[in-house]
């Protein structure tokens, strides 16, 4: 399995127990899906690596207190400290009418009502308290939050997000 058919569930953030089971702070609204989890691949290195998942189970928030099988102790849990979780694209649960992945619009075209074509989506900076669209403007890059109050449409079937924002945004990034 190849990281480009995945997507990122989580990242390991501390052991549990001396038995091996661990800490997973989940990137998800809705944590109680993963309870009942049969595997996950973890990325050791540039591989995906296949684990069979004993039992899983809320703890506080978004922390996934997971067992997996063949982690027993402290040290083999040592080994996966810090790496991230992933889960095929299949096992997304499905959306709403007008929602989206962050991955879906990698590719798509962006329209802003008073700018006009702005450009590519190349990617999506969910890094920050804001997630921001990475738009390609012939070299230039141009961060656009996604806010429901800046963001119209997203019509995957012609790839094309709409947006709206406020005057003079865009110009920020244009006008060096």
């Amino acid at each position: 399995m190849r990281k480009e058919e995945c997507f990122y569930l989580g990242r390991i953030v501390s052991k549990y127990s001396f038995k091996g089971e661990l800490l997973v702070k989940l990137d998800t609204d809705e944590p109680e899906l993963y309870e009942e989890l049969e595997s996950v691949f973890i990325a050791v290195g540039k591989n995906l690596i296949p684990f069979f998942v004993k039992k899983a189970r809320l703890h506080k928030s978004n922390l996934l207190r997971i067992q997996l099988e063949d982690v027993s102790s402290e040290e083999d849990a040592d080994d996966l400290m810090k790496c991230e979780l992933y889960l095929p694209l299949e096992l997304l649960p499905p959306l709403e009418e007008g929602q989206f992945y962050y991955h879906e619009v990698i590719g798509f075209t962006l329209h802003d009502s008073n700018y006009g074509l702005v450009g590519i989506v190349k990617g999506v900076n969910d890094q920050g308290p804001q997630a921001l669209f990475e738009v390609d403007k012939e070299g230039v890059e141009v961060l656009i939050p996604i806010n429901d109050k800046f963001l119209d449409k997203v019509d995957k079937i012609t790839q094309t997000i709409w947006v709206n924002t406020p005057e003079g945004l865009i110009d920020l990034y244009l006008n060096t």
